[in-house]
């Protein structure tokens, strides 16, 4: 077998959204792609980070040995960080963490956290997921891409579609976890390493955010994805398989 690479999805999502690019990559890697607590075939587990890294650990004993690269998108980047605070990364060759912010709500000492938003508007968001999460599917689903209509890999409402198939209440305490977290700490204490992606024409967080990163991860180097926004190995998953393709073959 190959080197493992395990995929993490972001929230709303479910595993399967990167079957094109476990495809592109082959037999030369061992992928997984779970779905992650509180999402899809996972729907009954509790719906928190800290269940998210335990979710990891599991798939990561699962191969039995160290050596994996973990590869987290949004939510699952935030899923990445939280493993690594609770069970170290002995068991990982690499990082890569795929348009995140360490601490997703801005303030007068952070400037990165969601684009356009602050507490209070963020606040907002999140009575809005209460009360109308139909209407805000919309949203979630539109601001996945650089482009409104969607990706290659999968159209705007097909997206939509994903989100509505998940338990709201469950996307709700996750939305929580991630408006709670501060993994700034977590990230400047990393020590292997790191690739920090991003596209370009996110419209979920800001290029800084992935720049913050990759400066003060002492490991990390940084990819920009220039036709992608929020979501790159769906807008451009040959792309992005080579990039991960090449970041796993350069590690020990």
């Amino acid at each position: 077998m190959g080197r493992p690479v395990l995929f993490l999805h972001g929230w709303t999502m479910r595993g399967a959204v990167f079957d094109d690019v476990i495809e592109r990559l082959g037999a030369e890697f061992d992928c997984a792609a779970p779905d992650l607590p509180g999402h899809a075939s996972s729907g009954q587990r509790v719906a928190t980070l800290d269940e998210c890294a335990t979710c990891i650990s599991e798939e990561l004993e699962r191969w039995g040995k160290a050596g994996a690269v973990v590869v987290g998108w949004s939510m699952g980047a935030a899923a990445a960080w939280t493993y690594v605070e609770r069970f170290g990364t002995g068991r990982l060759a690499g990082l890569v963490t795929v348009d995140m912010s360490p601490k997703i709500v801005s303030g007068p000492d952070w400037p990165h956290g969601l684009t356009g938003q602050d507490a209070k508007s963020v606040t907002r968001s999140t009575a809005r997921f209460a009360t109308d999460w139909d209407g805000a599917t919309q949203g979630i689903a539109t601001t996945m891409f650089a482009n409104r209509d969607g990706a290659p890999g999968l159209s705007r409402e097909n997206a939509r579609q994903i989100i509505l198939s998940q338990d709201p209440v469950q996307m709700r305490r996750l939305w929580s976890d991630m408006v709670a977290m501060d993994a700034r700490s977590t990230v400047a204490q990393l020590d292997l390493p790191y690739l920090v992606c991003s596209g370009s024409l996110s419209r979920v967080y800001p290029t800084s955010a992935s720049d913050w990163i990759a400066r003060t991860a002492t490991q990390a180097r940084r990819h920009v994805f220039d036709r992608s926004g929020h979501s790159p190995h769906l807008e451009e998953p040959d792309a992005f398989a080579g990039v991960i393709r090449e970041f796993a073959c350069g590690l020990s």
